[in-house]
């Protein structure tokens, strides 16, 4: 019988139904009931293929072809536990600059110390090492040392070259090496009179020998000029720093109109007249780059990672703006239109403007060479080559890396340059998707963690996600509110970086002891333990059992420090980035940290 037969028998006849009260309804069954007749008289059923099931085994092999319904399973079927995609692995690392670590000329750098730390790291479990931006840092600002405020977006910083790592490579003699200096703090100065005339300002040293040598050392060096992946940023900065160092001025600004806008004549005379100077940039570049990258690769040999920081915006006077005034947001004349920085925050009631202060005679009190913005619709039309060739540079130094203040990508605070107050800017829509899409077609996928904290609209959330980055949450802002906060465990996500603090933040030590006492109460019934116990651990602790995939602690936290041992205080230019270990401190004496952090790391899968 078919449906059409079964439902006929099974309605009343229409005869019948005339004088009834339920005529209307049996002709809205009758008319429902043909529509439903029509459509399954139009669908031809198929049977089902059966199911593609594949199970993928300890040992990697795959059982493709499943036996039957109710047939017996290979003996070894108990085996078949499910495999972890190794992307997910829980880990843990340390926050720590190289400048930090100890060393014998007021500095740490890339030498036997930074070999000491990875070992250490090594035996702690940690499997990431996290720096600040590696870039040389702006030595004319009063902002000295800052790697977020450095003269170009690309170069190393070669004040953390190692002066006996260039003994090893015979570019300088034992004998040749400076007293050593103990200092507790960076001065950056100090440590630029000691050892750049040995790397690169003499006749007779570590760079110049490096350019009249023979031999492989010197076949790396010529290699590393040409490479076109180097060569598109290096030769800009290498003449973007002779011609500084000949004028000598505030900013690339005050420069004569010829150089300031690159013409080739002017260009060609700079070469000709600084020859010598640019050649030894080109030399230290490379000494930094060797030593770094042998670093790197030795972290590689240990399982550990590097993951790097990237400032989103560059300074003013760079070589990023100067050789690509069209990317940015300038005047005819060459002058910031609008500059960067964040409305009104936990660190500052007026904002925070981001760049230097200048004294000036052509402005009032001060000239504000603050970090410019970009021409976002500019680089759009360039493909955004610009931000490419970036990306790829810090592929190249890192394995992963942090993009600081990401949600500029979204939308980014805007502030006229001539404003005193970063409160007086105002919201504008960021490049979104098409950058990220056109870094992709270039450079395919890239590791990169998103900053995301301040004020976080719903576009920004959106953007992080379209391109699968993971967002960031830190401790010391989630006892401060309500259930709620995103920075308390409970609310983290599997894809998230958390600290305990970041550089910006005080260490967990000094945080503790300035917070109000509510905001300790919060956080002793979070964490449940009493006043009397460790906070630096117990914070640490508390980030490790987080579900988020990684966890980065500041070295400062691990040596359970206070408020003297803060590398940076936002809104602030006077005695930032100058922490260093204590002299007291090395590697091979903090076997009891390194015992206690793999436990902690063992017992919340982080290993």
């Amino acid at each position: 019988m078919t449906m059409s037969m079964a439902m006929a028998m099974a309605m009343p006849n229409s005869q019948s139904l005339k004088a009834s009260p339920v005529r209307n309804l049996y002709s809205e069954l009758v008319y429902v009931s043909s529509s439903v007749i029509s459509a399954f008289s139009r669908f031809r059923f198929q049977a089902k293929a059966p199911m593609n099931f594949t199970c993928r085994l300890k040992n990697n092999s795959v059982y493709e072809d499943l036996p039957a319904v109710g047939e017996d399973l290979p003996p070894d079927y108990e085996e078949w536990m499910p495999k972890k995609d190794p992307k997910d692995r829980r880990r843990a690392g340390i926050l720590l600059h190289p400048t930090s670590f100890r060393g014998p000329y007021g500095i740490g750098d890339l030498g036997e110390e930074a070999y000491r730390f990875l070992d250490w790291l090594q035996e702690t479990g940690c499997s990431v090492w996290q720096v600040l931006p590696l870039v040389p840092p702006g030595r004319k600002g009063i902002e000295d040392g800052s790697p977020y405020s450095g003269q170009d977006a690309n170069c190393g910083n070669t004040l953390l070259i190692s002066l006996e790592e260039l003994v090893k490579d015979g570019l300088l003699m034992k004998e040749e090496l400076p007293k050593p200096v103990d200092a507790d703090r960076v001065d950056f100065s100090t440590v630029a009179n000691i050892k750049d005339p040995l790397i690169a300002k003499g006749t007779d040293w570590a760079a110049e020998r490096l350019i009249l040598s023979e031999g492989e050392l010197k076949n790396q060096f010529e290699d590393f000029c040409r490479d076109p992946e180097i060569s598109s940023w290096l030769e800009d900065a290498a003449y973007f720093a002779a011609i500084d160092e000949t004028l000598n001025t505030i900013s690339w600004y005050d420069w004569p109109e010829p150089l300031k806008n690159r013409h080739l004549s002017a260009l060609e005379e700079i070469y000709q007249s600084k020859q010598d100077f640019i050649n030894i940039f080109l030399a230290q570049q490379f000494l930094f780059e060797r030593q770094w990258q042998k670093l790197h690769n030795y972290a590689k040999m240990k399982g550990i990672k590097i993951m790097g920081d990237m400032p989103i915006y560059v300074g003013y006077h760079s070589a990023d703006v100067w050789a690509n005034k069209k990317q940015f947001s300038l005047n005819r004349r060459g002058f910031p239109l609008l500059v960067s920085g964040v409305p009104p925050d936990a660190f500052s009631e007026t904002g925070q403007l981001w760049g230097r202060w200048w004294p000036s005679k052509r402005f009032c009190q001060v000239d504000f060479l603050s970090c410019p913005l970009y021409d976002w619709k500019a680089m759009e039309r360039d493909g955004f080559s610009w931000w490419i060739r970036r990306i790829q540079r810090a592929q190249n130094l890192y394995d992963e890396f942090r993009i600081d203040h990401f949600r500029g990508f979204a939308g980014y605070w805007a502030v006229p340059s001539e404003a005193k107050f970063a409160m007086d800017g105002r919201w504008k829509v960021g490049p979104g998707k098409s950058l990220f899409d056109a870094i992709f077609r270039a450079v395919g996928k890239i590791n990169i963690i998103a900053e995301d904290l301040g004020v976080i609209t719903e576009d920004v959330v959106q953007l992080r996600k379209y391109i699968g980055a993971p967002g960031m949450a830190v401790l010391q802002f989630g006892f401060g509110s309500d259930a709620d906060n995103p920075h308390l465990p409970h609310n983290h996500e599997q894809n998230e970086v958390v600290y305990t603090g970041t550089h910006d933040n005080d260490t967990t030590r000094g945080w503790w002891d300035i917070i109000e006492q509510e905001e300790k109460s919060n956080v002793l019934k979070y964490l449940k333990i009493t006043g009397e116990e460790d906070i630096s651990w117990a914070l640490m602790q508390a980030a490790l059992t987080s579900v988020a995939q990684t966890v980065i602690i500041p070295m400062q936290d691990v040596l359970q420090l206070g408020s003297s041992a803060r590398m940076n205080i936002p809104a602030t230019q006077f005695g930032n980035w100058s922490w260093r270990l204590p002299s007291s401190t090395t590697f091979d004496e903090l076997e009891p940290e390194a015992k206690k952090l793999r436990d902690m790391l063992s017992v919340y899968g982080r290993l």
